[in-house]
């Protein structure tokens, strides 16, 4: 816990002095070997270049370890600080050729210690013993990536680790023992037959072909159909591997056979051609499998496990519809289903963030609201901003965006205003243009107060006012249109320079007198009076006062 904690605050620390001289003592030979690996872990975590040369000399006594484990942290936090201190790692190739060619420790010695470091004390921490060899894959991966521009260099590994061994997985006298290893130095040999043909590595991945792993003939013979102007006659050993996988009880071997074979058969059918019937009898395969079934259980359980756990389902739904665009249908109505669940902010942004790449990516689920996150809300404005009006009917989204404009904040209102502006802009309509044209010029009238005054209120009045039209006086003929404008305004019998009406002087004689009362006026002036009494009830029984 101590060193989890340490690796979270590397990132605000100041000053790391202390936590790098502690570190260093557990990395010591004589510490645990539990501590040691996690201390070379949380040291490279807080390390940078200018500290990477006192502790070279750790970092390298940890990679010719014997114990896998240590070596292992050594290896893959070297990986990790290579773009930042390549001339001092590039020092270390060596000791990483060395870790790739250790022999393991014995097995029985190993456990034997294991048991007895266990019984001897209780309170000590030990790791069992490993036979994975998994560091041997992480010293071909650091190694490759130190000579990976010496062309000559990688082909001279791939050779001498290659050896005369190809198929001996297991035995003792080989060099590599960890099948991941043994893939990627396929890869790295088909990089290099990739780039220059003539290099003599086919017949180093045709003898892999015949290698005990499973995972290791899978890799040769996709290396083998992934060559470039591959004839027949070459791709006929790995088209026999392949074969024999169509008919594996394992599923996952069945599946990585078709799928290698279906991409193979587009450019060479008639190679394919003799698994015609083995691919024939998949059709009825049991492991019926699929996107909908899988969607239908995770739906099952979303609402049972946390935010953290959501949000990797929800990754990974996202590289799935990636691959599968045909189905995304099915993520889009899941993914809008768990938009409306309750869930933190993060999970909510994955799960836009997952719909963002649908309809960047796939162009079929563009026809993809709402939010209780502010910047979630924004980026979906700007989304139906930008692709609202190349869809057929972009007024419909008009009305959701305009909601926004009263709803929100001001930050999201903002933010629908900006996408209407883009409806307006990109929106080829001519009823869409009046309005537009209409609403620009009251909004620049609005700006200016005399215009305003001069345009709105008298224009307003002088339309509203009737006029006499009299079709004797009119042009006879169609060439000239009727004019309205000299059509003269018939006359109000009230006009806003007459004398005051007698009402409303007696108005003003009724609020002097009220306001000569204290306790009437107390509550203000005068708002209306009836120029004429109310009767509350029926005239015959009211008192006149």
């Amino acid at each position: 816990m101590v060193y989890l904690v340490i690796k979270e605050l590397s990132t605000i620390a100041e000053d790391v002095i202390m936590v790098t001289s502690s570190l260093m003592k557990d990395m010591q030979p004589k510490s645990d070997v539990i501590y040691r690996a996690n201390a070379i872990r949380a040291l490279c975590k807080i390390t940078d270049a200018s500290m990477l040369p006192s502790v070279e000399r750790f970092l390298k006594a940890a990679i010719v370890d014997k114990t896998p484990s240590i070596s292992s942290a050594a290896i893959v936090s070297s990986y990790h600080l290579f773009p930042a201190g390549k001339d001092v790692i590039k020092r270390w190739a060596n000791e990483v050729h060395e870790a790739i060619n250790s022999k393991p420790s014995s097995l029985v010695g190993t456990a034997s210690s294991y048991l007895t470091s266990f019984s001897t004390s209780s309170s000590s921490y030990s790791t069992p013993p490993s036979t994975s060899n998994i560091n041997q894959y992480h010293a071909l991966g650091l190694l490759y990536l130190i000579r990976q521009h010496d062309r000559m260099a990688v082909t001279k590994l791939i050779q001498q680790l290659a050896g005369s061994n190809r198929g001996g997985f297991g035995s003792s006298s080989g060099v590599l023992r960890n099948t991941f290893a043994y893939c990627l130095l396929i890869r790295f040999a088909a990089k290099i037959l990739d780039e220059d043909p003539k290099q003599p590595m086919y017949d180093l991945l045709e003898g892999w072909l015949r290698h005990k792993s499973d995972i290791v003939n899978f890799e040769a013979a996709k290396a083998i159909c992934n060559i470039k102007d591959v004839t027949s006659k070459e791709l006929y050993p790995a088209i026999n591997v392949l074969q024999l996988f169509l008919s594996s009880p394992r599923f996952t071997l069945r599946f990585a056979a078709i799928r290698t074979l279906n991409k193979l058969a587009m450019t060479h059918p008639t190679a394919v051609q003799p698994c015609n019937l083995d691919m024939e009898n998949l059709i009825t395969d049991q492991n019926r499998t699929s996107v909908d079934r899988l969607m239908k259980q995770i739906t099952g359980f979303m609402s049972e496990i946390s935010d953290e756990f959501k949000v990797i389902v929800v990754d990974a739904i996202r590289s799935l519809c990636l691959k599968f665009p045909t189905k995304q249908a099915v993520m889009l109505s899941f993914l809008s289903g768990v938009l409306r669940d309750e869930g933190g902010y993060e999970f909510k942004r994955a799960v836009v963030e997952a719909i963002f790449d649908l309809v960047k990516f796939i162009p079929e689920s563009k026809e993809a609201e709402d939010c209780e996150f502010t910047k979630l809300s924004v980026r979906v404005l700007h989304l139906l901003g930008v692709e609202g009006p190349k869809t057929a009917t972009p007024t419909k989204y008009i009305r959701y965006i305009y909601n926004r404009v009263i709803l929100e904040n001001s930050i999201v209102r903002a933010a629908a205003v900006s996408a209407l502006a883009k409806f307006g802009v990109n929106v080829d309509d001519p009823e869409v243009k009046k309005i537009r044209d209409r609403a620009t010029l009251y909004l620049k009238l609005l700006d200016d107060d005399d215009n305003a005054e001069k345009y709105l209120k008298d224009a307003e009045a002088e339309n509203s006012r009737p006029r006499s039209f009299d079709l004797t006086t009119q042009t006879i003929g169609v060439s000239s249109p009727a004019v309205i404008g000299v059509i003269p305004a018939t006359t109000s019998t009230t006009s806003r320079d007459a004398t005051p009406t007698p009402g409303i002087d007696q108005q003003q004689i009724y609020a002097q007198q009220l306001e000569k009362i204290p306790e009437i006026a107390a509550f203000g002036t005068l708002f209306k009076s009836s120029t004429k009494p109310v009767d509350l009830t029926e005239s015959e029984t009211e008192y006149v006062v």
